[in-house]
């Protein structure tokens, strides 16, 4: 069963000067001498090395207190979630697929070996808590395809302690930058191995790109479409670790990538986009059954807690416990599914194809203000039609079915104005504020449309096992009002949000 460490690191060029007297670092009462330790690791990646390309690591390494299997995800800069598997000949089938959104059909090979004599030092306070690990590396690398280029160099390495306030390594940084010690050129050892055993000098870049600069209104909407692209792929692990929140955000890039097609289709080819759309569609549907289910979970467990003891009548709360919990595990197992599916990973196939070489219309070349205004403007007409629609009809199913509608058209503008808002400036950004206000208020209202047919279901069930109903009754007209009071609070929303739109 693999487990999971945070990582919080920096790295430093070496010499032959050594560590300087890290004592005086802030904090530190001693530096203990921890001895040397022998590491030898295989790192794995595709011959054109895809993992490398979004900074992402898997070695197996042995020597040291952690032997065994490790994948390496990036945080953010400095940080890396190191996720470990057992030692063993063959690559572990959790880690395996944790880098399935990345490799898809491509095969995992023993790129690169790396072999360290590691002199270690615990940085303590006067209590004796360990702050941060250093060490000093002496590094052999030895890439094994191709040429077998070799390399060696020395760095310091300073590891976080968990559970350490990240604010120490700032202090140890400037006692080495004061000593001359300077940050090192590649942000892991397995990145500059790769660039310096690369075969006749021919390194491919390590770590995400900066992106180009968008000049013209395709450019802008290809820039937000990578950014939901790279969102999908880097989301997956999460959510087949059932990282909490992972799920919702995964399904929030799908509905925007689909919504970025339907919103842009003057700039980019339907023929090309709308069979993406229809395959973003059934993801997001797929994602919702896990997402919706916890909603609801999280929104029922809060307004039973907020009930006075005597109006809790039987066992409400183990019901619902059971409830969601049997429902979280279903949706789960099915969504890792999905997720190992050749629908799912040829979508993320044509997403990057789509990418490398976009489907752009002629309109597409112009400067970014008329045409990106132009849709984001076309979206909200329609949503206010929506709107005016739902206003006009009486409290009831046919209302509630009305504001749901909007609610989804409320989305689609949000993202457009989202995609638009780096070249419109203001005006965009203001209404992504006013959609965001829009649909939490539309979204409430959702939720509890769907809490009522929830608590209608599960009294039933209360009911027919001879249990108390009365509660869920008390739930039902509490979620009743709460939908009553959005609805009432819609009218005067609205108004506000078109008074203040300019775009």
């Amino acid at each position: 069963m693999a487990d999971i460490k945070r990582e919080i690191e920096r790295k430093y060029e070496s010499d032959d000067s050594g560590l300087p007297d890290l004592t005086r670092v802030p904090g530190v009462a001693a530096v203990l001498d921890k001895g040397v330790v022998h590491l030898d690791a295989t790192y794995h990646d595709t011959a054109d090395e895809r993992l490398a390309a979004s900074a992402v690591t898997l070695r197996r390494r042995t020597g040291g207190s952690d032997a065994g299997w490790h994948l390496k995800l990036p945080v953010a800069p400095g940080v890396r979630d190191e996720i470990r598997a057992p030692l063993s000949d063959t690559l572990p089938a959790e880690l395996t697929a944790l880098v399935r959104s990345r490799v898809r059909d491509g095969e995992l090979l023993p790129l690169v070996r790396l072999r360290s004599d590691r002199e270690v030092r615990h940085l303590v306070d006067t209590d004796g808590r360990l702050l941060a690990e250093v060490s000093v590396d002496t590094v052999h690398a030895e890439r094994l395809t191709g040429s077998g280029g070799t390399a060696q160099w020395t760095e310091i390495e300073v590891e976080l302690a968990d559970d350490a306030d990240p604010a120490f390594l700032d202090k140890v940084d400037k006692r080495l930058r004061k000593a001359g010690v300077r940050p090192a050129p590649a942000a892991s050892k397995l990145a500059r191995a790769l660039t310096e055993t690369a075969p006749g000098g021919q390194a491919r870049a390590h770590g995400p790109r900066a992106p180009r600069k968008p000049a013209t209104a395709g450019d802008h909407v290809l820039a937000y479409v990578r950014a939901q692209r790279d969102a999908l792929v880097a989301l997956d692990p999460a959510v087949r670790q059932d990282t909490p929140d992972s799920v919702h955000r995964m399904r929030v890039a799908t509905r925007r990538l689909r919504s970025t097609f339907r919103s842009y289709r003057a700039l980019l080819d339907r023929e090309v986009t709308d069979p993406i759309g229809t395959d973003l569609k059934w993801l997001a549907g797929e994602l919702g059954r896990d997402r919706d289910q916890e909603v609801l979970a999280e929104r029922l467990r809060s307004a039973l807690d907020d009930l006075p003891a005597p109006l809790v009548s039987g066992p409400v709360a183990d019901r619902l416990t059971a409830w969601s919990g049997t429902a979280h595990h279903t949706a789960h197992g099915r969504l890792t599914g999905v997720l190992d599916s050749r629908r799912y990973l040829t979508l993320l196939d044509t997403l990057d194809a789509v990418l490398a070489d976009p489907p752009l219309r002629e309109k597409a070349g112009a400067a970014p203000g008329k045409p990106l205004a132009k849709a984001v403007r076309k979206d909200f007409d329609r949503l206010a039609g929506l709107v005016g629609r739902a206003l006009g009809l009486p409290p009831g199913e046919d209302r509630d079915t009305a504001l749901h509608e909007a609610r989804k058209k409320t989305k689609r503008t949000r993202y457009a104005a989202e995609a638009a808002a780096p070249a419109l400036g203001t005006p965009a950004k203001d209404l992504v504020k006013s959609m965001k206000s829009l649909q939490s208020l539309l979204g409430d209202h959702q939720d509890s449309v769907m809490a009522r047919r929830t608590l209608r279901e599960l009294s039933a069930v209360a009911h027919a096992a001879g249990d108390s109903a009365f509660t869920y009754g008390v739930l039902y007209a509490r979620e009743e009002r709460r939908a009553e009071l959005a609805e009432n609070a819609l009218p005067e929303a609205w108004e506000t949000i078109t008074e203040d739109t300019a775009l």
